[in-house]
């Protein structure tokens, strides 16, 4: 499976954006697919997952409220609405696809360890 990220840019607080995700093979081999970011010299954190059957959605505490995944599992894209932007989550965001049986060993959504597939990131910038 094969990811591409996309839809990143500048936008100033308090705009939106739209991220994409699109995988290059149908979703039935995955289970869960995520979004997680990197800021300037912070660690990967996570931001938000879906799972593709029941469509179930988790958040990171930071984006609730202001961000929301959803997924077309007909164009096998995930998407990350982004609303009310704030220059700390200016970050590269990464999409991320996992697989049964690694979800078997790390169970928690938010762990990194969990996904078996990422894209190669898009720049979010945020000004002041």
């Amino acid at each position: 499976v094969q990811l591409q990220a996309s839809g990143g840019g500048l936008v100033q607080a308090g705009g939106s954006l739209r991220l994409s995700c699109a995988a290059s093979e149908r979703t039935f081999s995955t289970y869960h697919m995520a979004w997680f970011r990197q800021a300037p010299g912070k660690e990967r954190e996570f931001v938000a997952a879906i799972r593709w059957s029941g469509g179930s959605r988790i958040y990171a505490d930071s984006v609730k409220g202001r961000f929301t995944i959803s997924g077309d599992k007909a164009k096998n894209t995930v998407y990350l609405q982004m609303n009310s932007l704030k220059p700390e989550d200016t970050a590269v965001y990464y999409c991320a696809a996992d697989t049964p049986p690694t979800r078997t060993i790390y169970s928690a959504l938010t762990d990194d360890r969990g996904y078996d597939y990422w894209g190669q990131g898009t720049l979010v910038t945020v000004s002041s």
